[in-house]
């Protein structure tokens, strides 16, 4: 293997105490990255909160990345998200090997996050996040997907961009080389015992039976059927519990909660049958949320962004031990049916979700615990990364690192070096929180 000293993980998110799921994945890469490759890492995020994650933090503006400069340059590896032209031009021009990470389909959450906005500013949104994609796929020496459907997705906008040329046909007809799977992955370790208890904060007796939303509620999730849903159920079962565990301050996070309280207030179940806890939980606090539920509970609407999803909030349903029930549409549903590791049901059916929580509840924790454990340990963040550590062990690819673009893509790029500083203001795309 080429010698690998510096690895800078580029991140336009939060890292620290309380991460979403990008901010989570650039850390857990980091740390098996250094470990398999015996390298320094760096993470560059757009913000850190003070709280320690095990590796040197340093922070730049997506607008004004001149903090980027000397990471850049002094780095063997550099593994990134899409980038705004800013960003984008320093990692063209860098010597080290760029991997581009496509795990976040961020052109469907665009869409999704702008819906309600005015056309104008939703159509300008979508075409910078395609052009951000379409950067990445040209100047690309690897790209990481988050399962085998994006890898699809992403080998198809490669061959639509002449990406997938004879010379890297010739040299690996799988083109696993070019893209592979690099999946959100899970810790090594089993979560540790704790003396905190999230039902007694909540008021939630032990005898109850607790049904965890681990995550944030967002406009492309479906909390309502979850909400109905229980309301059916506690017609049978008057002690089962929906807690959602997460609040966001980002608008969707916002309008889609306060819906969701509305309906739970109409329907009697605010603050006994549904419960909302106000505050972002803590990355490392998360396991006694996991370990204290009885069940997992993940619905979502059926649109393209659940097509090519890696709902990382099961993920940790895996680690757990929690058996979930969620949407069906996206791999990790697959699996979940297909290894018989909580229920799967169809989208937009309160009734549906009812009775899949009845069967879980029924069955309790202890008889998906093994199926669970073998879950997890396939996506041990070591072992996920195992495409990007055979990466540095091959030659070098031959990208062009492209520039340029069609005509569109310049003006826009024009557009965007006129008004970055008034962009900074805007939400930018999709926030990305867990």
């Amino acid at each position: 293997m080429p010698a690998v000293s510096r690895v800078l993980l580029v991140y336009p998110d939060r890292v620290g105490a309380s991460m979403g799921g990008v901010g989570i994945r650039a850390v857990e890469l980091g740390h098996a990255l250094g470990e398999r490759l015996g390298a320094q890492v760096t993470i560059a995020a757009a913000e850190h909160d003070g709280g320690d994650v095990g590796l040197p933090v340093s922070l730049y503006a997506p607008h004004a990345p001149a903090a980027l400069d000397e990471l850049v340059a002094t780095a063997d590896l550099i593994v990134a998200q899409p980038a705004w032209p800013a960003v984008m031009r320093r990692l063209r021009h860098a010597r080290a090997r760029l991997v581009f990470d496509l795990y976040d389909p961020e052109l469907f959450g665009t869409l999704q996050h702008f819906a309600d906005r005015d056309p104008r500013l939703r159509r300008l949104m979508g075409a910078f996040a395609r052009d951000r994609l379409v950067a990445a796929l040209r100047c690309a020496d690897h790209v990481a997907c988050a399962n085998e459907r994006q890898r699809d997705l992403w080998l198809g906008a490669l061959l639509a961009e002449g990406q997938v040329t004879p010379e890297r046909y010739d040299a690996d007809p799988t083109l696993r080389s070019l893209v592979d799977v690099v999946a959100y992955g899970v810790p090594s370790q089993r979560p540790a015992p704790s003396s905190d208890d999230p039902r007694a904060r909540l008021g939630i007796a032990p005898d109850d039976e607790m049904v965890l939303w681990n995550g944030g509620l967002w406009s492309w999730l479906d909390a309502p059927t979850a909400i109905r849903a229980i309301a059916a159920l506690r017609e049978r079962r008057p002690r089962v519990r929906l807690v959602f565990m997460g609040a966001s301050s980002a608008a969707p996070a916002r309008r889609a909660a306060a819906e969701a309280r509305a309906l739970a207030r109409d329907l009697g179940l605010l603050g006994d049958g549904v419960v909302f806890n106000d505050a972002w939980v803590p990355y490392h606090e998360r396991a006694q949320w996991l370990r204290t539920a009885d069940c997992a509970l993940s619905t979502h609407v059926d649109h393209l962004e659940t097509r090519f999803s890696s709902r990382t909030r099961l993920l940790d349903c895996f680690w757990a031990g929690l058996p979930p029930v969620c949407t069906e549409g996206d791999e990790l549903a697959a699996r979940i049916a297909r290894d018989d590791l909580g229920a799967v049901v169809p989208p937009r059916d309160p009734a549906a979700v009812a009775a899949g929580l009845e069967r879980v509840l029924d069955r309790g924790r202890a008889a998906y615990a093994e199926g669970l454990a073998g879950a997890a340990a396939d996506l041990a963040w070591p072992r996920v990364v195992e495409p990007i550590v055979r990466w540095m062990d091959g030659p070098p690819p031959r990208s062009a690192r492209g520039g340029g673009g069609r005509p569109a893509e310049r003006v826009r790029a024009a557009v965007y070096r006129a008004g970055a500083g008034a962009l900074a203001a805007l939400p930018m795309a999709a926030p990305r929180l867990r």
